[in-house]
């Protein structure tokens, strides 16, 4: 096998071992005597380690983000001393040279990319043996003692280190430096490890290292030594802290853990140099929140190189990221401390992420339905029929609509497209109800110490315990001891974020939020979960958000469709056609294009969330019961209130009896 080497005008050989009755030569690459694999020319006796003659021209070395680096077999300038900056000896054969005059022997550079910067040391040095200079510190000779480590650049002695036989000074420690990291001295960007040649002094001890690695920000400009921080590194699988109580003499200071402010009796961590309330000395590491699905950890600072600031996601304020959070890195989200703690109901402390991740595994249950018929597209299948496990027969895929007045047996609400049918009797799925998963976690619902998913019921009538609508059809339930809450499918999939018809921009949810008024239906905030946009001070109930887009009602022959703007500007346009009242022109309302017919969100109906038609036994009577709406004064008045019955009602489904209940009084 031939080589064409850039430093050589002849080819080169390759040599799987060196010949035993050869003389001992020197790699004109790195300058030491050959041995093992090499490149050779036969005609004037040029020769490379294998290493040296495969080493690229260009090298992105991760010590250097700046420039790449470029190997070189003279100096660039013509002549001058040029000394390394990993080992700070004269560069006298090939190097890596950057145009900010940065250069490394080509054995140094290979040897800091490979095992250093790649975290491969203890694959490529477990053959190297590591010194302890405690043992036997009088066999030490004067040239070992005067060695620095080529890292952190103190005296290799000063702690455990590699067999000098390797040819390289570094210390242990060093050789397991993490390439990149945090520091509360520097909370805005992460630190990278690299070569200081700006010659930059470090912050903390003030003077400048002459070679080897420091931490420094590229950006600001600021540089660490390794030696100056080794102390405070810091490492996310553990971190304690010993404070100690410090009287200040100032009346106030910002606690470190929580970013709130503080008065005199406070606590100090004098290695990291951190200042905290008494409180927060015992504040949970880990901690799984109702907020997030994953766990999140408190941080006494936070670095996101990627976003300006970072909102909190209960109070939607800005998180001082120099100061104490709770945080989740892979998904940036981040809570202040009080917010996260603010009821003890909205969390558990972790005391092992092992056992916590041996508990979550998630069960959802058996698959919803069965697979009957299906169609290929691309390389999905689209199920064409199902057989369900809330029906007895089996559901066909539709895109058309043929009855104005189907509804949806898992939502109860007006059917579209694309949903199931049953061909044999009226039963009815929107598609996404009938791909509901039968087990269910639900971030609105939350047990302390564990979070269990809820099972899906059907064929049920109940109180959502989240939105405290009247309900009909699948439920989320609860199986916990002496909880039994149900969750209508709506709350059961709302986000800590929506969008809406109303507004063009994303909202946000708020636990509470007081002195507004809902854009939808103009009734006050106060004391109500919202989805609201901060810029635009726009406002929803997050039950507005669950408005159905079309309705049915007595006053018009056609749907109704929800609009949240008026078009007419004639103010005598602004009524209701149910109860005759004005409308407020700046809230929703439902209308009839083609017979120009406006209704109040309320006058349309009070449940939205009841099917029709559905059917229910009672002990206090023995025939079948039908939920029904009564438009107009029925003769018959409820049997258990005896008033008349109006709007929704339970009547017999027997012709011949006239039994009828108000449906609100008989609600289980």
């Amino acid at each position: 096998m031939e080589n064409q080497h850039f430093s050589h005008q002849h080819p080169l050989v390759f040599n799987v071992k060196q010949s035993h009755e050869s003389a001992k030569v020197n790699c004109s690459g790195c300058g030491e005597v050959v041995s093992g694999p090499s490149f050779s020319c036969v005609e004037c006796g040029f020769y490379l380690h294998k290493q040296c003659g495969e080493a690229p021209s260009e090298m992105n070395h991760p010590f250097h983000h700046n420039h790449s680096l470029s190997l070189l077999v003279t100096s660039p300038s013509g002549g001058g001393q040029i000394m390394c900056d990993f080992c700070n000896r004269k560069c006298e054969n090939f190097f890596y040279h950057c145009s900010c005059n940065l250069a490394l022997h080509i054995k140094c550079a290979l040897f800091s990319y490979n095992n250093i910067s790649k975290k491969q040391v203890d694959h490529h040095l477990q053959h190297i043996a590591y010194k302890d200079p405690s043992i036997f510190p009088e066999h030490l000779s004067q040239q070992l003692i005067e060695a620095k480590c080529f890292a952190c650049w103190k005296p290799l002695v000063h702690s455990p280190y590699l067999s000098p036989d390797c040819g390289f000074s570094l210390h242990r420690k060093c050789s397991d430096l993490p390439l990149e990291l945090n520091h509360l001295f520097h909370r805005q960007h992460s630190l990278l490890l690299q070569f200081n040649r700006g010659r930059l002094p470090c912050k903390i001890c003030q003077k400048t290292q002459p070679r080897g690695l420091v931490y420094c920000c590229p950006i600001c400009e600021f540089v660490l030594h390794i030696e100056c921080m080794l102390p405070i590194i810091e490492h996310t699988s553990s971190r304690e802290h010993r404070f100690s109580k410090l009287w200040l003499r100032q009346s106030s200071f910002t606690c470190d853990a929580c970013g709130t402010s503080g008065n005199y009796d406070s606590h100090i961590c004098s290695t990291c140099n951190l200042i905290v309330h008494e409180k927060c000395i015992s504040l949970p590491r880990i901690i799984k929140s109702l907020w997030h699905h994953h766990l999140i950890f408190h941080e006494y600072f936070v670095v996101d190189n990627e976003r300006g600031t970072l909102e909190c996601e209960i109070c939607h304020e800005e998180v001082n990221k120099d100061c104490g959070s709770y945080y989740c890195s892979d998904c940036k989200f981040i809570l202040h401390v009080n917010c996260a703690l603010q009821e003890t109901s909205w969390y558990y402390k972790i005391e092992s992420i092992v056992d916590y991740e041996k508990k979550s595994v998630v069960d959802t249950g058996d698959p919803p339905f069965s697979f009957i018929k299906g169609v290929k597209h691309g390389e999905t299948v689209i199920n064409t029929e199902i057989k369900h496990f809330s029906h007895q027969h089996n559901l066909e895929l539709s895109e058309v609509v043929k009855d104005d007045d189907r509804y949806c047996d898992g939502c109860s609400m007006l059917i579209t497209t694309p949903f199931y049918l049953c061909l044999q009797c009226h039963f009815s799925l929107h598609k996404s109800c009938a791909e509901l998963p039968r087990k269910k976690e639900i971030w609105i619902h939350f047990h302390q110490f564990h979070q269990l998913p809820l099972n899906l019921i059907t064929d049920s009538y109940f109180n959502c315990s989240c939105c405290q609508s009247q309900c009909s059809g699948f439920a989320y339930i609860c199986m916990e001891y002496l909880c039994g809450k149900l969750f209508c499918i709506r709350c059961a999939n709302i986000s800590l974020a929506c969008t809406s018809q109303g507004h063009e921009h994303l909202l946000r949810f708020y636990h509470k939020y007081n002195g507004k008024h809902c854009n939808a239906c103009g009734d006050s905030t106060d004391g109500f979960s919202i989805y609201r946009c901060k810029a635009c001070d726009f406002n929803l109930h997050f039950t507005c958000t669950f408005l159905p887009q079309t309705a049915r009602h007595k006053c018009d022959e056609h749907l109704l469709t929800l609009k949240s703007h008026e078009d007419n500007d004639y103010s005598k346009h602004h009524f209701c056609d149910v109860c005759e009242g004005k409308r407020n022109p700046n809230t929703w309302f439902y209308h009839c294009e083609i017979c120009d017919t406006s209704a109040h969100l309320k006058c349309v109906g009070d449940f939205p969330f009841i099917k029709l038609g559905t059917s229910r036994f009672f002990e206090e009577h023995p025939q079948r019961l039908v939920l029904v709406r009564k438009v107009y004064d029925y003769p018959e008045c409820c049997k258990s209130c005896g008033k008349p019955c109006l709007d929704l009602a339970l009547e017999c489904a027997e012709t011949r009896c006239n039994y009828v209940i108000h449906f609100e009084n008989c609600d289980e």
